[in-house]
């Protein structure tokens, strides 16, 4: 059977997808600014062949994600959105003298409340990458420090942190509560300061358990953050997963 080429070309998300993905990437940058009309019903038919029904089940969508808003016999309008920037080179050092983590006065600043939510402490076998990162053996154990974090009360960031045991076991690391100054004050307190980072960032489809904890509103991807922390002679202290809600966060990096 002869393959037709411009069938492959075809995209295969559903038409109202299509939509939603097209108005969101202008929404988030800035191409349709906040409180202007959004394309009309009839330009998108014009661009997708979408039928009225299809493309309000796209403005549903938008909506749910908090990005439109209608008026009534006025249209669909763009909302201001609330993707933040994130430069993550700004946030690694422990805060001084067991003050605020960089994020939270960040977040403070722009008028925000940032907070978390420790949900799990307890020692565990390590994904493949944390494994590599530590140079474990297969059944070898962790620390593992798991929570969310907020901003004005929305879930933003789901963290996993994993520790070396023989660095966290008899300290507050591995006790379940908050660390004032964080981990990272404990570690650099025992003369292994955080020198390096290596990140790794990907798109990905969340898991039940990101899509859970993130509360994500519809089917949105999250940026998987894996960070591995290099300390004195070059050793990995610690081994992080950020996973972050993709409508809500982007990146920066300075090279």
């Amino acid at each position: 059977m002869t393959e037709n080429p411009e069938e492959k070309q075809r995209p295969i998300w559903p038409v109202h997808d299509q939509i939603a993905a097209y108005l969101r990437d202008g929404i988030l940058d800035g191409d349709f600014p906040p409180g202007k009309p959004l394309p009309s019903s009839r330009k998108l038919n014009e661009q997708f062949g979408a039928a009225a029904q299809t493309i309000k089940n796209a403005m549903d969508t938008l909506e749910r994600e908090g990005l439109v808003y209608t008026r009534r016999g006025a249209g669909i309008y763009a909302r201001e959105h609330r993707q933040r920037t994130m430069t993550p080179a700004k946030y690694k050092t422990p805060p001084a003298d067991g003050g605020k983590y960089q994020w939270i006065s960040a977040a403070e600043r722009k008028g925000l409340a940032g907070r978390s939510e420790l949900l799990d402490v307890e020692e565990v076998v390590p994904p493949f990458l944390v494994r590599e990162a530590f140079d474990l053996a297969p059944e070898e154990k962790v620390q593992l420090r798991r929570q969310v974090m907020y901003l004005n009360d929305e879930p933003c960031e789901l963290v996993e942190v994993y520790f070396p045991l023989d660095l966290a076991q008899g300290t507050p690391i591995a006790e379940k509560r908050r660390i004032k100054g964080g981990a990272g004050r404990v570690l650099a307190d025992a003369g292994l300061p955080p020198l390096r980072c290596v990140d790794r960032v990907a798109a990905r489809w969340p898991t039940p358990e990101q899509q859970e904890a993130l509360q994500m509103p519809t089917r949105l991807p999250v940026l998987r953050q894996f960070r591995v922390t290099y300390s004195v002679d070059d050793r990995p202290i610690q081994a992080e997963f950020m996973i972050k809600a993709g409508h809500l966060y982007e990146l920066e990096y300075e090279f």
